[in-house]
């Protein structure tokens, strides 16, 4: 019994050290850029860490925006024109903030709704890692398990779970934005289809009433 205990102790300090060490920082926005205007938003960084950079147009004429990624010290990494999606990473990083920026100022009319998601992942979060697995040490007689093994299988699932989050979001963002372009398509269908409805109509009416102009003998005729 003692062993199962410190078997399962083990196991839960495993589980917190893999959940609070080995998690990249990522965050997920949505968010309506109007026409002919610009946002920009800030992510802090550290030295010698990542920064991944994903992002969809899934509403709006023309289904596009411009995009570019400047760094702390001003220069632009990423420059995109008239693009609906990208993917970008940026490895190295510098300590300070990236700008992360959206442009619609060469639509005059239409307004985009954009999602992004950056996932920044930082070598402190490894060196944490690794501090809090040496506390843990190797118990006595862990029942033939060794803690490395453990320790290597968790963090496997963990990054496979988090990998699968991630294509999950953007996943959704596809699905958002091919029910926003058939709602679109669906709405000028139906409004063409009521416009050569009534055309329809109006020539058949026209055509009527010249037939019967036609036959239409007003003269009298004397008897």
């Amino acid at each position: 019994m003692d062993d199962v205990r410190r078997l399962s102790v083990s196991l839960l300090a495993v589980f917190i050290c893999v959940a609070n060490a080995f998690s990249p920082t990522d965050s997920e926005f949505t968010f309506l850029l109007p026409a002919a205007s610009k946002e920009c938003f800030y992510q802090s960084a550290v030295h010698n860490g990542s920064i991944e950079i994903e992002y969809q147009v899934i509403a709006g004429a023309g289904m596009d925006v411009d995009f570019s990624v400047v760094s702390p010290e001003g220069m632009y990494l990423v420059s995109e024109f008239r693009r609906s999606d990208g993917v970008h990473m940026v490895e190295p990083t510098e300590a300070g903030d990236y700008q992360i920026c959206f442009d619609n100022t060469f639509s005059r009319f239409s307004e985009k709704m954009v999602f992004f998601e950056v996932i920044l992942d930082n070598p402190s979060n490894d060196a944490g890692a690794d501090d809090e697995w040496a506390g843990l040490g190797e118990p006595e007689n862990l029942l033939e398990y060794k803690l490395d093994d453990i320790k290597e299988s968790m963090e496997a699932v963990h990054r496979r779970l988090e990998r699968s989050r991630q294509m999950q979001t953007v996943l959704r963002a596809f699905e958002a934005r091919d029910r926003n372009l058939l709602e679109d398509n669906l709405w000028r269908v139906s409004f063409w289809s009521c416009v050569n409805m009534l055309v329809m109509l109006s020539v058949a009416l026209t055509q009527v009433y010249t037939v019967r102009r036609l036959f239409d003998d007003k003269r009298r005729v004397c008897s």
